[in-house]
Parts: C-alpha cells; sequence; structure tokens
C-alpha cells in the first residue's frame, strides 16, 4: 500500500504504528494506517489479513471523591 518513501512499517515490524495514516475517521472511532492496519480509539486493531488485535488498557486504581 506504501507509495511514499521512506516506506511505513509493514503491519508485523515491531512498530507498526508508525505508518502514516491514510483515512481518519475520529466520528467513528478508528483509522486506517498506509500498512494496512486499522487501528481504533480504544486501543484495538484489525490487521490486514483479518487477525484481531484486542485493545490494551491499563489496569489503574479508581479513585472516590469523599
Amino acid at each position: 500500500m506504501c507509495s511514499h518513501q521512506p516506506p511505513c512499517p509493514t503491519a508485523d515490524s515491531p512498530d507498526p504504528h508508525a505508518a502514516v495514516i491514510v483515512s481518519a475517521h475520529p466520528e467513528q472511532g478508528w483509522s486506517l494506517l498506509c500498512n494496512g492496519t486499522i487501528v481504533f480509539d480504544d486501543t484495538g486493531e484489525l490487521l490486514p489479513d483479518g487477525r484481531v488485535v484486542g485493545p490494551r488498557r491499563t489496569v489503574g486504581t479508581l479513585v472516590v471523591a469523599a
């Protein structure tokens, strides 16, 4: 998919998110990267080969105001 120089990292590379965004849809919560990966606002991904990567949410501490 990548036609610019230097080429974007592939979806299987160590840093696939360094690829250029070719189509952004923030109102729908996703973006298409030049390497064919669809990334979602919740940090989930859909890879070009159809594999799904679940969200990588960090578990934090809930603080309740008194």
